[in-house]
């Protein structure tokens, strides 16, 4: 005897889809696996701030009061682990940006000098986070859990352009009309993420020193000068001036008789 499924409609006696239903026991453990993440990075934080780029998958399972084998539920390999770092990383530097800027109210040369402040701030909290970003050595490691994903593609690499794509596109949206192209904007989000990412790595100096180069006013006066001349040259280049007083989406003014070389 066949059991067939779904309810039958009472006019007709034919079977009608089920509905389908959610179900809490998965949901709430997707909610605790996600949790757990966000503790294990938390603690990874902890521990990357105490050892810097040579903390190991054991330095952060001992920050987390765990044993190794349980990162490895929670994430796929080394590469899972730092990419989740990356990400709240990320959001740690938004979060204490976008706090002291408005994207659409604030001059150019504010929104720049801003950031580059915020920044900074956020690495001289945390210098040995960032020296563990830039170097990698977290990553170069091989444990006999490397993944060909891992070998294939470089994640500090992909964390570095999937940023500068998400700022090349919150640029392209607040730059008004057709005086900068989408291809300016990507050119200068990631020359001034690569400006930015190898100014900081001669900020923070050796980890052995824990001093940094030079003060965080002169880094932050350095950093905002090093953006400026990228995003001013490159819009030279293609023939619009800035007008660094005026917000973003009115500072970029194509000159005339002038386009892309």
């Amino acid at each position: 005897m066949v059991q067939l499924t779904g309810r039958v409609n009472p006019e007709d006696g034919r079977h009608s889809t089920p509905c389908k239903k959610i179900d809490a026991r998965t949901e709430r453990w997707r909610e605790h696996r996600l949790e757990v993440r966000r503790k294990f990075v938390a603690a990874a934080l902890v521990a990357i701030d105490v050892h810097g780029p040579s903390v190991s998958m054991g330095d952060i399972a001992k920050a987390a009061g765990t044993a190794k084998p349980k990162l490895y539920r929670h994430f796929a390999d080394r590469s899972d682990l730092y990419s989740a770092i990356v990400e709240h990383v990320q959001q740690m530097l938004w979060d204490r940006i976008v706090g002291t800027v408005n994207l659409f109210e604030d001059s150019v040369t504010d929104l720049i000098d801003r950031s580059a402040a915020g920044y900074a701030a956020v690495v001289s909290e945390h210098p040995n986070l960032f020296r563990f970003l830039v170097h990698g050595h977290f990553l170069a490691r091989t444990s006999g859990r490397q993944t060909t994903t891992e070998s294939a593609t470089d994640p500090a690499l992909a964390s570095a352009r999937a940023a500068s794509d998400t700022v090349a596109q919150m640029l392209a949206g607040a730059i008004h009309g057709p005086a900068v192209d989408n291809s300016t904007v990507q050119m200068v989000s990631y020359s001034a993420f690569g400006a930015v990412a190898t100014a900081t790595d001669w900020w923070l100096g050796s980890s052995d020193d824990h001093e940094l180069v030079i003060p965080i006013e002169a880094f932050t006066a350095h950093l905002a000068a090093i953006v400026r001349g990228i995003v001013e040259s490159s819009c030279a280049l293609v023939g619009v001036r800035i007008e660094s007083d005026q917000p973003m989406h009115v500072a970029f003014v194509r000159e005339e008789g002038r386009g892309n070389p």
